[in-house]
């Protein structure tokens, strides 16, 4: 019997797609009907629901899961949102996907296993004490609870690092190749690692250091997902955007010139402060063979934009959102929105699609194996 998942705050089905075809989806949901219409082209109809998650009770839920995964939204835990941590609209949607958790719980189906992914910034939300907060909570409902980041560079040639809080039931004889005795490098970060020593010591009583592989080192890099279609800007847009670099930025492009070879860089565009102490928008390049995190495009100082050089040759043009989805590590395969926004957007809110697969052959399906057979969880 396969073992089997609910999707929660589900976008496209990035980890339902890093889970793979040996996991069985019971249950999805996602409020956005953009991104639930993207989903259902891709994993069929019968699983999604679109609708807020205040709006869900148990009985919607299907079964008894082995897991539930929850992507929540990040906007009030990011580093670069407005600090409301989990009292937010967006990020404190944790809220109800919680209590869910008590429910199923309370009628004694609790899932073997939850997991949560967020941004980093949850680490350090109101002073550590929303991380406090969610490992608590993992704790008084009877799980072992820890927590790892994972730099999506180590998979894909994007720079992403998140945070994943995975518990499991406290009925589990965990293998000795899932834990640590203590924290692991890289995956136990030094803000990870502070975050946990200002924990109450009942949360900490059931803490665990997952332990991870390596994986094998990545073969391709940014140049090598780029699509040869998509139209370059102007000339004279091109110029426009070397304009808006300082004179930092503007040393690497003349840098990548000089190699003489085909070099491919991400650019995006921020507001900085100038000599003056003016702020003012730049563009800012990263020739390092990898792109910087897809963000979700508010405007478009936020879209990522493709820098290609070749001596003399420079060209400028946005991201494609097929090569938004490959940075996420979606197969050519995956339908995408044919709007560019709503595929960008798409892209940009996921989680990368192998490091769900790695957690999942590493953590998730080991722990499962140990655990205690289930009832067979209905469709």
């Amino acid at each position: 019997m396969k073992p089997s998942f609910y999707e929660f705050f589900a976008g496209g089905g990035m980890a339902r797609a890093g889970l793979g075809t040996n996991w069985r989806c019971l249950f999805a949901n996602d409020v956005d009907a953009k991104k639930g219409r993207t989903y259902r082209e891709n994993w069929g109809h019968a699983e999604l629901q679109t609708t807020d998650v205040r709006l869900l009770a148990t009985k919607d839920l299907p079964g008894v899961a082995n897991l539930a995964w929850a992507s929540f939204p990040c906007q009030d835990l990011s580093l670069a949102g407005n600090g409301a941590g989990l009292s937010g609209d967006r990020s404190g949607t944790f809220w109800p996907f919680w209590h869910l958790m008590q429910g199923l719980i309370s009628e004694g189906r609790a899932p073997n296993l939850i997991a949560l992914e967020n941004v980093c910034g949850a680490l350090t939300s109101h002073q550590g004490d929303d991380f406090a907060t969610i490992c608590g909570l993992f704790q008084k409902a009877g799980y072992l609870v820890g927590a790892f980041v994972i730099d999506a560079v180590l998979f894909v040639p994007q720079s992403r690092p998140r945070l994943f809080v995975v518990g499991i039931g406290r009925d589990v004889s965990l293998p000795v190749a899932v834990t640590a005795e203590g924290p692991l490098q890289p995956w136990h970060s030094p803000t990870l690692i502070r975050a946990y020593e200002r924990l109450p010591p009942a949360t900490k009583s059931a803490w665990l250091w997952w332990r991870l592989p390596l994986p094998a080192v990545r073969s391709h890099n940014f140049a090598d997902l780029i699509e040869n279609g998509p139209a370059w800007f102007s000339g004279e847009k091109t110029r426009q955007l070397l304009a808006m670099m300082s004179a930092i930025n503007r040393a690497k492009v003349a840098a990548a010139q000089r190699e003489g070879r085909h070099v491919v860089g991400g650019v995006y565009k921020r507001t900085r402060p100038d000599e003056t102490g003016q702020k003012v928008q730049r563009a800012e390049v990263r020739f390092d063979d990898v792109s910087g995190c897809l963000r979700t495009p508010a405007g478009g100082s936020s879209r990522q934009l493709v820098l290609r050089v070749e001596g003399k040759s420079i060209q400028a043009r946005l991201i494609s959102s097929r090569e938004t989805a490959r940075l996420m590590g979606l197969p050519d395969n995956y339908i995408l929105p044919e709007n560019y926004n709503e595929a960008y957007h798409l892209t940009g809110d996921g989680v990368v699609v192998p490091v769900v697969r790695h957690i999942a052959a590493h953590i998730l399906e080991p722990a499962l194996r140990a655990a205690r057979p289930r009832k067979t969880a209905a469709a």
